[in-house]
């Protein structure tokens, strides 16, 4: 009983923490002067969230301002990233 249980709860474990890898590879955030947030993940790719913080979907090589007048093009759209790390911050696996 005390192995099954043991079992149950390490691979609970394991599944939660491969729910939290996105969040911790987003390696740059850009405001930009519409007021929405554009993250850039590891790979290159891109998710965007509006300026309400609620994710939304940029069509791939739109090309976007930054606040501080710097130009970037749209890679891949993950929004189900963003979703994700919103989910994971409101403690919901």
């Amino acid at each position: 009983m005390i192995k099954r249980a043991l079992a149950a709860l390490l691979t609970s474990l394991i599944a939660a923490s491969a729910f939290a890898v996105d969040a911790e590879t987003v390696s740059k955030q850009l405001e930009l002067k519409d007021g929405s947030t554009v993250y850039i993940f590891e790979d290159g790719k891109m998710g965007m969230e509006d300026r309400f913080g609620r994710p939304f979907m940029m069509k791939e090589g739109h090309v976007m301002e930054t606040k501080d007048g710097q130009k970037v093009m749209m890679m891949g759209s993950e929004v189900w990233r963003i979703e994700r790390m919103h989910d994971l911050y409101r403690g919901s696996n």
